[in-house]
């Protein structure tokens, strides 16, 4: 595992982090646009960089990612065996 492949990993954890928080703040205050915008501009940055690491390194997630010839998911590492 190279380097770009642990800070990539480490920013999609980080943006994931802000898209959850976000999405828990809105559940209760529905009506804040500049949370919503704020959310909608860390989602679009999480695929995109989701995006990035598959075109690099295959798939993060079988059920949402897709593949290519061969099936992809079962090369290692697995996404969360990494060691960073």
């Amino acid at each position: 595992m190279d380097r770009n492949q642990v800070d990539l990993i480490k920013s999609i954890q980080k943006v994931g982090f802000a898209v959850v928080e976000l999405q828990l703040y809105l559940d209760t205050h529905p009506c804040d646009a500049n949370a919503l915008s704020t959310y909608n501009c860390y989602v679009r940055q999480q695929q995109n960089l989701i995006a990035a690491y598959e075109r690099m390194y295959g798939p993060l997630r079988s059920n949402t990612s897709q593949s290519c010839y061969p099936w992809q998911w079962i090369n290692e590492p697995w996404p969360w065996e990494m060691i960073y």
